[in-house]
C-alpha cells in the first residue's frame, strides 16, 4: 500500500458535520427559542387534528380521514428532525454517524413523498366530491381510502428504501459538513469521494416519478374541479364549492413550493448564498407542519368547532 493510498484511507471519516445558521453561531441558544416553540406548536397541533378525527364519530368522512394522514405525516416529519436542529441549536452536538444520518434522510424523504401523495388524494377527493357528488360515498369508501393509504406509504417506502445502501457504499472523505441540521440525499450524496452518477440519476428519477407526477394530477384535478365549478349556475354555490378546496390548495402550495425551490437550489443555484440554502431547508420541512393545522383549523368549520371545544370546555 502506498502512503498516498494510506492518507487517504486516514481522512475518510465516519461521521458527518451538521450546520445550524452560519454566521449566527453565537445567537443559537436565543434562535432554538422560537424554533422549539415552532416544533411545539406543530406537534400539539397535528396531535390535535388527529385526536378529533379520531373521536368524533361524525368526522369519519373521506375528506378528514384523508386530513388525518396528513397530519400524521406532518407528525412524523417534524419528529424525524427535532433531535438534530435543538441538538445543534441547544447543546451544539454536530456530529451524526453515516447510519444515523442515512435512517434519518430515509425517513424524511419516505414521508416527503408521503405526504406528496396523500395531497394527491386529498385533491381526488375534492375532484369526486364536487364533479361526481351523487357517487361520492360509494366511490370513497373505508376500504377504499385504507388501501389509498397503504399503496401511498408501500410506493414511498419501495422508492426510498435503496438510497441509504446506495449512500452507504460509499467512502467519504475531505469536507464532511452538510448544509443543513438534518440529512438529506441530495447533500450527503455530494460528499462521497466516489462517482455519485448512479445517486443522481437515481433521486432525479425518484424526484419526478413523485413529486413531479402528483402535482401534475393534482393540477389536472383541479382543471376539472374548476371546469364544473364554473358551469354551476349559481354564484353562490360556485363560491360554496371552491371554498371547500381552499384549504387543500394553501397546504399544496406549503409544501411543493419550498421543496421545488429547495432541489432548485441544491442542483442549480451552487451560486446561491449558503444562507438561502439554510433558510429554505428549515421552510421545507418545518412550515407544512406548523401551518397546515393552523389552516384547516380555521377555514374549516367542523374542525375549528371541535378544537375550540377541546381547548375552551
Amino acid at each position: 500500500m502506498t502512503l498516498g493510498s494510506l492518507e487517504n484511507n486516514s481522512s475518510i471519516s465516519s461521521t458527518f458535520l451538521l450546520s445550524g445558521i452560519p454566521g449566527l453561531e453565537h445567537m443559537h441558544i436565543w434562535i432554538s427559542i422560537p424554533l422549539g416553540f415552532i416544533y411545539l406548536v406543530s406537534i400539539l397541533g397535528n396531535c390535535t387534528i388527529v385526536f378529533i378525527i379520531k373521536t368524533e364519530p361524525s368526522l369519519h368522512e373521506p375528506m378528514y380521514l384523508f386530513l388525518s394522514m396528513l397530519a400524521l405525516t406532518d407528525l412524523g416529519l417534524s419528529l424525524c428532525t427535532l433531535p438534530t436542529v435543538m441538538g445543534i441549536f441547544w447543546i451544539g452536538a454536530r456530529n451524526i454517524g453515516h447510519d444515523a444520518c442515512f435512517a434519518q434522510l430515509f425517513f424524511i424523504h419516505c414521508l416527503s413523498f408521503l405526504e406528496s401523495s396523500v395531497l394527491l388524494s386529498m385533491a381526488f377527493d375534492r375532484f369526486v366530491a364536487i364533479c361526481r357528488p351523487l357517487h361520492y360515498a360509494s366511490i370513497l369508501t373505508n376500504t377504499v381510502i385504507s388501501r389509498i393509504g397503504l399503496a401511498s406509504l408501500g410506493h414511498s417506502v419501495a422508492l426510498i428504501f435503496p438510497l441509504p445502501f446506495m449512500l452507504k457504499r460509499f467512502p467519504y472523505c475531505g469536507s464532511v459538513v452538510l448544509s443543513h441540521s438534518y440529512c438529506i440525499h441530495q447533500e450527503v450524496m455530494k460528499l462521497a469521494c466516489a462517482d455519485i452518477k448512479d445517486n443522481s440519476i437515481y433521486g432525479m428519477f425518484v424526484i419526478v416519478s413523485t413529486v413531479g407526477i402528483d402535482s401534475l394530477l393534482i393540477l389536472f384535478s383541479y382543471a376539472l374541479i374548476l371546469h364544473t365549478v364554473l358551469s354551476i349556475a349559481s354564484k353562490a354555490e360556485r363560491l360554496k364549492a371552491l371554498n371547500t378546496c381552499v384549504s387543500h390548495i394553501c397546504a399544496v402550495l406549503l409544501f411543493y413550493t419550498p421543496m421545488i425551490g429547495l432541489s432548485i437550489i441544491h442542483r442549480f443555484g451552487k451560486q446561491a448564498p449558503h444562507l438561502v440554502q439554510v433558510i429554505m431547508g428549515f421552510v421545507y420541512l418545518l412550515f407544512p407542519p406548523l401551518m397546515n393545522p393552523i389552516i384547516y383549523s380555521v377555514k374549516t368549520k367542523q374542525i375549528r368547532d371541535r378544537v375550540t371545544h377541546v381547548f375552551c370546555y
